[in-house]
This record gives structure tokens, C-alpha cells and sequence, in this order.
């Protein structure tokens, strides 16, 4: 396989990770530098040119937030992602401050890892004077197939692919944003000008020549995926995809194939660092037995809470998330200042003997879950012309859609009170009954203002458009319209429709208001706990995993302000979005709530579900 000219500067001290990063770089085909302290860093990155520099911020000599500066200073251009165990507002702030490009937190997996990378690569020859500065040539990779942006050339191996300058742009454009469903309408406004556009089925043609093209040259795999419905994205590449040229049956190739793919690599690391684990959590409970024995020395104490951190970032890229968790809980506990309390002791000696448990279960095989390449979502259609719903029910299963008709407005309620669909096309014109669409449209917006609905209009003057807007509608479509622009508007509302509802956690003891928020909130789409047991907020807090907390201030036992300090101190729940409802409104009680970490207040005066809406964006 031809290799990447991008070239990567990997400065982490931490040498089981730093295997293990470099390991998965490298089977993305990056050539990889590594140092493990700040000054080896400096030395390589001002002696040689990189693309991209992966930095730790706890790095010895010199730190990683430091040696950013300092290169920024010096004038350095290139990219720099940091790698950190924290992330307050204050350090990322400050990461962002001394030049850092992007951030990643700790633990992470490889895929999200290769997520950013490629984001910060496309972001920084975007930004570049020529597209893609000197020195930082792009080849684009899919297995062994590579698109070089130098040369123009594409290659399957050693095979040259002959392509027009349309098909390579086309699959220039889905190797750069492998993540991305691109509909037709969108290629069409990336690769043409209005002038010369094409229409939609030439896209077809384009595509259908490209996979021809790629058969031909030895590629078997179909790498441009069809999404019915959205349009096209490339096929999430995996080791094990038969993607190899024609000496595939090769025992070479045969010994890197696995039912892991590429991380089978990692396996290969771990095994040979397995050790390393062990000795690391050795440390944390020699610390833990020294605490037992009342003879903890400060030595000692820094020694373990530095090897917990190493194992808080490591543990989770070899299958040991939960391993990452707990490393981090020792760290944070061996933070503190002496003396130690016996729960905080009985805490640690809990937190080491589950590391040593998870160390002794096999890894969690960390599979990237792929989309779906066909969409299944139920449309409800309002309109009593069969010359329109036929051809749509006809054509809806190649779009991945179930369409169920309602020939009246009598009808439609009748089906939404049963179901309701994933999103509605109706007409605004039923003849020989007084009613029209829009009084269905404003009953929706008042029952299920989440639900998009498409309107159909036999008329279009702006009054028409500004009524259907501020009832809500998605789309605004004018008859006559053809059934592929129908199919194409409820694609874009389809596409741009959140798949996961937001849960709201709502803590107060008052049972009616409690009833109250919930009535407010439950038509805006959003799924409600609510609790009027705030000692029971915690077990709660992590059975629900809620997507935002709305506390009350005042509540016996526990108030609302101990709840949200509570939040804020903890590692994994540390940025989740809190309301405080309050009925008090006086300075002091607004800046109590500020300062443990509310990110905003509602009074408990006219409650409305406006303010909470904010709080999602």
C-alpha cells in the first residue's frame, strides 16, 4: 500500500500509551515521530517538519500547554492537538489560549482519537494559502485504495485508476468527509456552479461509473455506500474488508486479518506491556496499604496518584473503560492533602481492589457501530388525491420510508391518535369541506410542536409562506411538485431531525410543581424524570443519564445548591447543563447559585418552556 505523506510528532511520556497511539497511527497508514518529554519534543518539532503535533499536556521537562506556547511563539503554523485528563472551562481555556488547534480528553478511544485527527488535517489545508501548504502533501486513503493530491493519481495498490476529473472530484469529496451523508442536491452545490449544474440522475451515472471504474481496477468492496432516502457516504473501512488487490490470498495478508481488525494491533501491544498494568496498580495499593498502616509518606502518595493518572488515560484504549474510571477516582483521591479520613481510605481500598478485578476480565472489544444503510421512518400524508399518494406509496419503499395516507383531516387525527409518524406532509386545501390544512397544522403546533411537518400549497405568496412559517412547518413545497421533490424534502427534515430524545432530570420535592414543569416540557419533545426524593438524586442521576438537571433551590434534607456542588466536583458529570428553579429572585441567592456552578435560574413565577429549550442549543 502506498503511504501517507502525513507526518505526525507524538510527545507523551507515558510508554504504554504512547505504543499503543503510535501502533494505531500507523495502521492508518501516518509516519509517526515519537519524544516523551517536552524538550525532545521542541528539539524534533523545530528540526523537522510535521503535519500535525499530538501533545500531552502532563509531560515531563518541560509541559505540554508550555512547549505550545513557546512553538507559537517561535512563529510554528502547524497543527497541535492536545492530549489531557482534565477538562474544567479554566483548562481548556487555557490549552485553547497557549495556540492549541484541538483538544482531546482522556480516556478516549482510537476511533474518536482518528476522528479528530482527520477534522484537524482537512481544517488546516483548508486554511492553508495554496489548499495544502508546502511540505503537507494529502493522500487520501480507503484500504489500499489511495487518492494522491499532488499527483492526481489513484491508485488500488500497485493498479493505476483511469478516472474523468468529475468522478475524481466526486470521490475526493467522500474520502475527505468518510462521516458524511451526502444527498444530491448537496454534491451538486460542492462540485458544480449554478451554470453548469447537472441534474440529480447524473450524479447517478457519476457514482455508478466511479464503482465500475474501481471493480475493474481490482477493488471488490463497494466503498460508495447508497443511503435510501439521504444519498450517498463512504463505506466505514474496516481491516477485515476484503479490500486487498489481487495477491489478497497472500499469507501475509491472511496473518493481519482478524475479527478485530486494526486492533488486533493493540492486542499485540497489550500483550507485550501486560505487565506494565499490574506494576502500575502494585504502586496504588502499596499507597493504599501504607494509608492502612497510618504511614503513608509523601513520596510515596505522588508516586501512586501519577501512575492512577497514567492508567486513567490508557486503560479505556484497551478495552478496560471501566479500569479508566476507577484509575481516575484513585487520583482524585490521592490529590488530597493528609490526613485521610476512614472513608476516604475505605474508598481507595474499594477503588483497588475493582482495578484489580477489571485486570483480571478479558478487554471490551471496542466496535464502531456503522449507520444503517437503509432508513426506515413513517410518514403520515394528508392529501385525498390518490394522482399524488399512489406514486408516493409506490416509490417509498426505495426511498426507505413507510407512508400511510389519511385522505382527510377526519382521517389524520384519527391516525395521530393512535401513532404518531416521523414526520407529516400535508395539504393546505381539502375542497367541499370548510376546514383547510392549516388548522390541523396549528392543533399540531400546540399538541406536538416536535413533530416536522412538510406543507403541500396550491398557492404561494409570501402572506402563504409566512403564515405556514410561524405555524411551525419545515418545508414549504408548491404544487404542482413531482414525487422526487417530495421525496427530497422529507429527506432534508429527516436528516436534520435529532434520532435521540433529550432526557430532563427535574428534582423537587414539591409534587406540583413537579406535575407543572413536567406538562410544560413532555410536548416539546423531551423525555421527563421526576423526583421528589432529592437523597435519592445521585442513584438517579446515573440510572437515568440525563441530558440536562433542573434543581430545586430549597428542599429539605438536601437542597438544590448541595446538589449541583455535588455535580461539579465529579469527573464524568462535571459539564452536564443545570437549571436552578427558584422563587427567590434576590441578588444573594442568584449568586449562591452561580457560584456552585448553575449554568442559569428560572423563577418559579410563570414557568414557561421557553427557557428550557435554551438549554439544548
Amino acid at each position: 500500500m502506498k503511504k501517507s505523506l502525513i507526518k505526525i510528532l507524538l510527545v507523551e511520556d507515558d510508554t504504554l500509551l504512547s505504543a499503543t497511539l503510535a501502533k494505531v497511527l500507523e495502521a492508518n497508514h501516518y509516519t509517526i515521530d515519537r519524544a516523551s518529554d517536552g524538550q525532545a519534543g521542541l528539539d524534533l518539532a523545530t528540526a523537522v517538519e510535521y503535519d500535525l503535533i499530538l501533545l500531552d499536556v502532563q509531560v515531563p521537562k518541560q509541559d505540554g500547554i508550555s512547549l505550545c506556547r513557546q512553538l507559537r511563539s517561535q512563529g510554528y503554523r502547524k497543527s497541535i492537538v492536545m492530549l489531557t485528563g482534565n477538562y474544567s472551562d479554566a483548562d481548556v481555556v487555557a490549552l485553547f489560549d497557549a495556540g492549541a488547534d484541538d483538544y482531546i480528553s482522556k480516556p478516549y478511544t482510537p476511533e474518536v482519537l482518528l476522528a479528530r485527527i482527520r477534522t484537524v488535517l482537512r481544517r488546516s489545508v483548508a486554511l492553508s494559502p495554496a489548499g495544502a501548504a508546502k511540505g503537507s502533501s494529502l493522500t487520501l486513503t480507503w484500504g489500499n485504495l489511495c487518492l494522491d493530491i499532488d499527483s492526481g493519481r489513484v491508485t488500488f495498490g500497485e493498479q493505476l485508476i483511469s478516472l474523468t476529473a468529475t468522478e475524481y472530484n466526486l470521490l475526493e469529496l467522500f474520502l475527505r468527509n468518510p462521516d458524511r451523508i451526502f444527498s444530491r442536491s448537496a454534491i451538486l452545490d460542492r462540485l458544480w456552479g449554478f451554470d453548469d449544474a447537472p441534474t440529480d440522475r447524473a450524479i447517478n451515472t457519476h457514482i455508478k461509473e466511479i464503482r465500475k471504474k474501481l471493480k475493474a481496477g481490482g477493488l471488490t468492496e463497494e466503498i460508495i455506500e447508497t443511503v435510501y432516502g439521504m444519498g450517498y457516504r463512504l463505506k466505514p473501512f474496516s481491516q477485515s474488508t476484503p479490500s486487498d488487490s489481487n495477491n489478497s490470498g497472500s499469507d501475509d495478508t491472511r496473518k493481519n486479518k482478524s475479527p478485530r481488525g486494526e486492533e488486533s494491533g493493540i492486542d499485540k501491544v497489550l500483550e507485550r506491556f501486560r505487565g506494565v498494568f499490574h506494576q502500575q496498580v502494585a504502586v496504588i495499593a502499596q499507597a493504599k496499604t501504607a494509608l492502612l498502616a497510618e504511614s503513608l509518606e509523601v513520596e510515596l502518595q505522588q508516586a501512586a496518584r501519577q501512575e492512577a493518572h497514567k492508567l486513567a488515560g490508557s486503560m479505556a484504549s484497551y478495552g478496560y473503560p471501566k479500569g479508566s474510571q476507577l484509575a481516575r477516582s484513585a487520583e482524585h483521591l490521592l490529590m488530597k492533602d493528609p490526613p485521610f479520613t476512614a472513608v476516604e481510605i475505605t474508598r481507595l481500598s474499594e477503588v483497588v481492589t475493582a482495578l484489580q478485578q477489571e485486570l483480571a476480565k478479558p478487554p471490551v472489544t471496542l466496535i464502531t457501530s456503522s449507520v444503517p444503510t437503509i432508513l426506515c421512518h413513517q410518514v403520515l400524508v394528508v392529501n385525498g388525491n390518490a394522482a399524488l399518494t399512489e406514486p408516493l406509496k409506490a416509490e417509498s419503499e426505495a426511498w426507505g420510508l413507510r407512508i400511510k395516507i389519511a385522505p382527510n383531516l377526519t382521517v389524520a387525527r384519527s391516525r395521530l391518535a393512535l401513532s404518531s409518524p416521523d414526520v407529516m406532509l400535508i395539504d393546505l386545501s381539502f375542497p367541499g369541506t370548510e376546514e383547510d390544512g392549516l388548522a390541523l397544522l396549528r392543533e399540531l403546533t400546540e399538541l406536538t410542536p416536535q413533530l416536522p411537518v412538510i406543507v403541500l400549497a396550491g398557492r404561494d405568496t409570501l402572506a402563504d409562506r409566512l403564515a405556514v412559517s410561524r405555524l411551525g412547518a419545515k418545508q414549504f413545497l408548491h404544487k404542482p411538485a413531482t414525487t422526487e421533490e417530495i421525496f427530497r424534502a422529507i429527506s432534508r427534515v429527516l436528516a436534520k431531525t435529532q434520532s435521540l430524545q433529550a432526557k430532563v432530570l427535574i428534582v423537587d420535592d414539591d409534587a406540583a410543581v413537579l406535575a407543572h414543569l413536567s406538562a410544560l416540557l413532555k410536548p416539546w419533545g423531551l423525555e421527563v424524570i421526576t423526583l421528589t426524593e432529592p437523597q435519592r438524586f445521585w442513584e438517579m442521576l446515573l440510572t437515568t443519564s440525563p441530558s440536562l438537571v433542573i434543581l430545586d433551590l430549597e428542599m429539605p434534607q438536601v437542597s438544590g445548591l448541595e446538589l449541583c456542588r455535588v455535580v461539579r466536583q465529579d469527573i464524568q458529570w462535571g459539564d452536564l447543563p443545570i437549571l436552578v428553579v427558584t422563587a427567590h429572585t434576590d441578588a444573594e441567592s442568584l449568586q449562591q447559585a452561580f457560584t456552585v456552578g448553575a449554568d442559569d435560574f428560572i423563577t418559579k413565577l410563570g414557568l414557561k418552556p421557553r427557557p428550557f429549550r435554551t438549554a439544548f442549543s
